[in-house]
């Protein structure tokens, strides 16, 4: 069977830096960070007590007005899911109800039969206030939390609808029905993978011709006590960076301490080259390889080898059916710990042998921090970006370098991508 060619035609953001592409690619050009004290809630008795947060906005700006009252069941990821939605829908110009009531302008026809919506996301963390209260019901007369008062008493606090705002794979369910996608919905929960690997499986369903359109990517929000205090745990947060906070996280430098929690993500749309063309619409770049690999270790503890990355891109370029030498952009994941980058970095060398000194190298988390299951689709958003504007803007604080890593990170200035 011949499969289809895929593009990508719409890039949707909801950022630290704002939501849009605009400000996203804005930021990432002008070298600025989004890292600052945390305001969302006190960390004060927590290791970190920084972060990326995304400025205020209100959902109900991004779905039609007729569904404005269901917001109350959106949890923080999900009102991000929304708007990056909207925003990669709007980019794209697709001629979806949700865009046509809060009349945008849209071109060509889309069959909601054959458009569908794969997000990756996150363990969804409750908001603490929340159920803190229903947990106090559950105490016995020595303030322990007794299973059997739970039961009967404590879950009747929190309302019916309650679980429905943090279930993963709410995200593609609002977007789903929001946009009137017919055909695949799915969720994909695999930390800072997910992202990535929900843009691959809409590409492949596309290829093989089992949908036209989708809307893909990944989004979470991990700006909530319970991660900080989950990161921490597992050693991955930066804990003395209060003093100067756009320094905290430093990928790949020599120097490097940890990374920085952060939240929100990025959503394409994808959709079959035919279909673009039929439709007249601008395409950012096309798709034409995936691979996925991975290696049995400890979530805070990747293989020193780096051979589980390794083998993805390896795959990957098969798949693309090109070499390193054909590669004009590295993006990378970079998130600032030392066991992560130093795995990646082994990746990198494995796969692209001397060729990863010449090709320009892009790491953005330097000035987001890590958001988990966003984080994949944000890099990604970015590698689009510079190669369809032929600039790759500068990775914050990667300097000094690591004296192993070779990666040829822009400093300064942004740099031609060819």
């Amino acid at each position: 069977m011949n499969e289809r060619r895929v593009v990508i035609t719409g890039l949707g953001a909801a950022t630290p830096f704002g939501i849009g592409i605009g400000p996203f690619w804005d930021a990432l050009t002008e070298g600025k960070s989004a890292v600052a004290p945390i305001k969302a809630f006190d960390p004060s008795t927590l290791p970190s007590r920084i972060a990326s947060e995304v400025p205020e906005f209100k959902a109900a700006d991004f779905v039609p007005k007729g569904y404005r009252k269901n917001v109350k069941l959106m949890s923080r990821d999900i009102q991000l899911a929304v708007a990056a939605a909207y925003e990669a829908a709007k980019d794209a110009k697709l001629p979806t109800p949700c865009l046509a009531d809060r009349g945008e302008s849209t071109t060509g026809t889309l069959d909601p039969r054959r458009f569908g919506v794969n997000i990756g996301a996150g363990l969804i963390c409750p908001d603490l206030a929340e159920l803190a209260a229903a947990f106090a019901t559950a105490l016995d007369d020595k303030q322990t939390f007794d299973l059997k008062r739970w039961g009967a008493g404590g879950m009747e606090n929190l309302g019916p609808l309650w679980l429905l705002k943090y279930l993963p794979n709410m995200l593609a369910c609002h977007v789903t029905i929001v946009h009137d996608a017919q055909s695949f919905s799915n969720t994909i929960t695999c930390g800072e993978a997910s992202g990535h690997l929900a843009v691959g499986e809409a590409f492949r369903n596309i290829a093989r011709g089992a949908m036209d359109v989708c809307i893909c990517g990944g989004v979470e929000s991990k700006l909530n006590p319970m991660s900080v205090a989950r990161q921490s745990l597992m050693n991955r947060l930066v804990t003395d960076g209060d003093h100067e906070p756009s320094r905290a996280c430093r990928p790949f430098a020599a120097n490097r301490g940890g990374t920085v929690v952060s939240e929100g993500g990025g959503l394409l749309v994808l959709e079959s080259l035919d279909h673009a063309r039929a439709r007249g619409v601008r395409i950012y770049a096309e798709l034409v390889g995936f691979a996925a690999a991975g290696s049995i270790q400890n979530v805070a503890e990747p293989d020193a080898d780096g051979a589980g990355l390794s083998l993805a891109i390896r795959n990957g370029l098969r798949d693309a059916g090109v070499g390193p030498d054909r590669v004009n952009l590295i993006g990378t994941f970079g998130c600032g710990t030392q066991a992560h980058d130093a795995s990646e970095w082994q990746a990198w060398k494995r796969t692209m042998g001397h060729a990863v000194e010449r090709v320009p190298a892009l790491a953005i988390k330097g000035g987001l921090g890590c958001n988990g299951a966003g984080s994949g689709a944000m890099d990604l958003c970015a590698v689009v970006l510079s190669l369809y504007h032929n600039t790759v803007p500068a990775s914050l604080n990667t300097q000094p370098g690591d004296g192993d890593c070779r990666l040829r990170f822009v400093q300064g200035d942004p740099v031609d991508a060819r």
